[in-house]
């Protein structure tokens, strides 16, 4: 009684339930059948009868046209609902079923059984057991063949030279609109895979096709692959169920028109590739393959027979039928996906150069030889060599594994005529082949292989940061907060996305720069440029006067990539918003940025300063017109990237200044020294910077500034700079900027600046605020190189001790390892019976302390512990471990 390779699906019990597959698995006897030993199941006359039945007028009867399979699922889903409810005699009628299904082959029951299944016909309704049965059958096989139909498709695609890849298969990968069908680009993208690298696709070898026969291959497989996926998720449902459900017709209506339409997909590529084989006298097994193909692949005419049958009986009302027509039309459309490998990789072997038949007419895949009954010298030999390399033809990277694949599993080096090769070419969609399982898993690894597909890599303006970088990146982030923090500042987080209302109109022509998204929910959103304008919107929405705050986040600008310049960056901000003393805000910023880049120890740099309406004034001096005030400071804010001579051109052709005007501006802006001596020229009695109001109150502030910052000690770190700018528009005051001084070019590191106006801007009052950002991606720059260039190693973790067992016991691992943790020592662990694993790990971790047990020289009870710096060992017992350890590295902190 038992069957198939001693699996067992289990009926009723805790959690039992069927699935399409162990409905195959039975149907074809793969798997024997059991019901579970809980499940209480009548065996009384006298049991009284359930509620009124669902068909009372059913039959236990089976049509006669079920195939053995169709046959055994609707017996098994019939068992399923019987052991489920509670009839008079029900063990008994459940035993005689159970008894046919785990004979294996089976498929019928005698009159006499028939009869006594009667009683329990109209409560189990026979009718949808044979819907849900054969429904679980088309499931499962199609769910399991939807990978295995796009490769076979990409071997005719190939074989027929088409062009699909470089045309509407890239387009619709790459649209990129968020319109596109997630099922049609995904069969794109896997025949992309397959085909990826081949020299054929795209030559149309072969004439006598249209583009539209393989252009419709990503959308017609695409949308079988959504109808099969909704199959597969009611079929577990209907299955299951007590009650019939009646929205299976219409679901298996849908799953009609697409079988139909792979199968006229499928026949119409067999079709084309059997006929650029032609008949070839030299190659006799050609001929006779493209005679059994012409007389035993099912036509499109059988397949729209059968289909007609369906909607007939659909139309009619007979269900059982339907299913049934279905189930065959499943079946020829499978017949014909074998005949398609067959005939693509007859093809393809053939275009490759190889013999696929020997000179008796066996199948016999051997190397090409170009002159039959040749001399066979070895100068002839290499003559063929050298012609053979030179003619190879490149296939794609995932086809030629397929086709490996293909010749390996069905020994097509094995002698055999051409009936017996096809036969086993025909039996490779075939569920019930042991192989087939190892079939799928070649597909998936085709498809999921990086070797098949293009390179992964990064978007411009990004990086990886790798584990040594990472420890570096989490120490200057630990310093930065550090100083923050010592200021009285707070953290805040705000969204990585702002509405795109937000952003615009904040930073003059730097706005072209904003990370647009796609409308999603009808809001229009932008990355965020930058954190201090989602810091003004934070401040406004919650009606906040005074806050002192720092952040450290990404932030993301459509720029052009450079050394040091980043899409996608980090940046550290520290703001105080709110009234205070007069430039007692803009001194403390400052000092920070000082502290900052003194704490990171990066080396030399300046911080170069301006003041906003200092510039205003001078553009106003220079004679400038108020409305270009803003777009020509965004011209001077370049002059640390390009010459003055650049800058002024571009001032009077683009932007319509005089040349006097410009000539101007370029006396003003060539001055910067330091602060107060500058400031003390700027000063002197007739300057025309004292005559104009707004520069005037400018010098009278940077003057309170530069003596703050005198006293506290930094401002030898200050430069003051007419040329600075900061072309953003919303600053309004003091504007500073931080330039490293190194050999490594990176341009600014930090930069900042008042906004007295920019929180207004959101519907509040005038709340005035300054900050300062440090672009944290340009000093992780410098501190790599210096580590570059000082040859300083980095430790990429904190591990104080590596457990080593010398051996196989992971449970003496977990246990010393976690009396480690427990008392707060950073450990390791490794497993391994060789001795140089565990130094070499230790070594290369630079973890300074080993526990080594297992050591076969060391006493029982004791375990050997080494200090690797030091380069001495000790034997301790095992119990002292961690008092042992944690005295030895306190003293190493100490």
């Amino acid at each position: 009684m038992t069957s198939g390779t001693g699996k067992v699906v289990n009926l009723g019990g805790k959690g039992s339930s069927l699935s399409s597959a162990s409905v195959f698995q039975v149907s074809t006897s793969l798997s024997r059948l059991s019901i579970d030993s809980s499940t209480k199941i009548s065996s009384s006359s006298k049991t009284p009868l359930p509620k009124q039945p669902l068909n009372p007028n059913s039959q236990f009867s089976l049509p006669d046209y079920l195939t053995p399979l169709e046959f055994r699922a609707s017996l098994l889903v019939f068992l399923k609902k019987l052991i489920s409810i509670s009839l008079p005699n029900s063990s008994v009628a459940a035993e005689k079923l159970l008894g046919v299904l785990n004979s294996p082959g089976s498929c019928s029951i005698t009159a006499e059984d028939c009869e006594f299944l009667n009683p329990f016909a109209g409560f189990c309704d026979v009718n949808a057991c044979v819907l849900y049965g054969v429904c679980a059958l088309l499931d499962h096989r199609w769910a399991a063949l939807l990978g295995v139909v796009d490769a076979v498709a990409a071997l005719s695609i190939e074989a027929l030279g088409g062009d699909i890849v470089s045309s509407n298969i890239n387009l619709l990968i790459d649209s990129g609109d968020g319109l596109s069908d997630k099922d049609e680009v995904g069969v794109a993208s896997d025949l992309k895979v397959f085909l990826n690298g081949s020299k054929l696709v795209g030559k149309n070898q072969v004439k006598g096709y249209s583009v539209q026969d393989l252009d419709v291959i990503p959308e017609t497989h695409g949308l079988f692959r959504l109808i099969s996926r909704t199959l597969h998720a009611k079929s577990r449902v209907f299955l299951n169920s007590l009650t019939a459900g009646s929205g299976i017709v219409v679901l298996l209506a849908s799953f009609a028109d697409g079988i139909l339409k792979l199968g006229e997909s499928s026949w119409g590529r067999s079709s084309l590739v059997v006929g650029s084989l032609g008949n070839n006298e030299a190659l006799s097994f050609i001929t006779r393959f493209v005679e059994m193909f012409k007389a035993e692949c099912p036509g499109i005419d059988r397949l729209k027979e059968v289909y007609s049958s369906a909607l007939a009986a659909k139309s009619g009302g007979d269900n059982l039928k339907f299913v049934h027509d279905i189930f065959i039309l499943s079946d020829l459309v499978g017949t014909i996906f074998s005949w398609e490998a067959t005939a693509a990789f007859i093809s393809l072997t053939l275009i490759s150069g190889a013999d696929i038949f020997n000179a008796k007419g066996n199948v016999a895949v051997v190397e090409a030889t170009n002159n039959v009954g040749a001399d066979n010298s070895k100068a002839n030999e290499k003559k063929q060599q050298k012609e053979k390399k030179k003619n190879k033809v490149a296939f794609g990277k995932g086809t030629t594994a397929f086709m490996q694949y293909l010749q390996d599993r069905l020994q097509l080096t094995a002698s055999g005529d051409i009936e017996t090769w096809v036969q086993q070419f025909l039996s490779i969609l075939d569920l019930k082949d042991p192989g087939y399982i190892s079939l799928l898993e070649k597909i998936k690894d085709i498809v999921d292989s990086n070797d098949s597909r293009r390179l992964p890599k990064l978007p411009k303006g990004t990086r990886d940061f790798a584990k040594e970088q990472m420890t570096v990146r989490e120490k200057a982030f630990s310093i930065i907060s550090k100083v923050f923090k010592k200021h009285g500042a707070t953290a805040l987080d705000t969204p990585v996305f702002e509405m795109r209302e937000t952003l615009m109109g904040k930073y003059g022509e730097d706005s072209k720069l904003i990370y647009d998204l796609a409308d999603q929910g009808g809001e229009l959103c932008s990355l965020r440029y930058d954190l201090t304008v989602p810091f003004a919107r934070y401040v406004a929405m919650n009606g906040l006067t005074s806050f002192k705050r720092y952040q450290i986040a990404k932030v993301y600008r459509r720029d052009n990539p450079s050394k040091g310049r980043y899409r996608e960056f980090y940046q550290c901000d520290f703001d105080i918003a709110g009234k205070f003393e007069k430039m007692g805000p803009d001194f403390e910023v400052i000092k920070i940025l000082t502290e900052l880049l003194d704490e990171l120890k990066i080396g030399d740099y300046e911080v170069k300063l301006n003041h906003r309406k200092l510039l205003d004034g001078m553009l106003y001096i220079c004679g400038v017109p108020p409305e270009k005030f803003r777009t020509i400071c965004s011209s001077i804010d370049k002059l640390d990237k390009q010459p003055f001579e650049q800058i002024r051109k571009e001032m009077v052709e683009e932007k319509g200044l005089s040349t006097e005007t410009a000539d101007r501006i370029g006396t003003f802006v060539k001055n910067r020294g330091h602060p107060l001596e500058l400031l003390s020229e700027l000063k002197q009695e007739g300057s025309e910077f004292v005559k104009n109001k707004e520069a005037s109150e400018a010098l009278d502030e940077l003057e309170i500034l530069f003596e703050a910052l005198e006293k506290s000690k930094c401002i030898d770190k200050v430069v003051f700079d007419l040329s600075l700018a900061r072309g953003l528009d919303y600053y309004t005051g003091v504007i500073y900027e931080a330039v490293f001084k190194g050999a490594t070019q990176v341009g600014s590191i930090a930069a900042g600046g008042r906004y007295d106006k920019l929180i207004e801007m959101f519907g509040t009052k005038e709340v005035p605020a300054i900050g300062v950002s440090l672009g944290i991606e340009r000093v992780f720059t410098i501190m790599e190189q210096i580590q570059k260039e000082q040859n300083q190693t980095v430790r990429a973790t904190e591990t104080q001790v590596l457990v080593s067992i010398l051996g196989d016991n992971l449970s003496l691992a977990a246990e010393l390892a976690s009396e480690c943790w427990a008392a707060g020592l950073n450990t390791e662990y490794l497993v391994n019976k060789r001795v140089t694993k565990h130094f070499d790990r230790a070594k290369d971790s630079k973890i300074p302390w080993m526990v080594i047990v297992g050591d076969p020289k060391v006493s029982e009870g004791m375990v050997k512990l080494k200090n690797l710096e030091a380069n001495k060992e000790e034997e301790i017992p095992r119990s002292q471990i961690v008092e042992e350890l944690s005295k030895h590295l306190s003293n190493t902190s100490s």
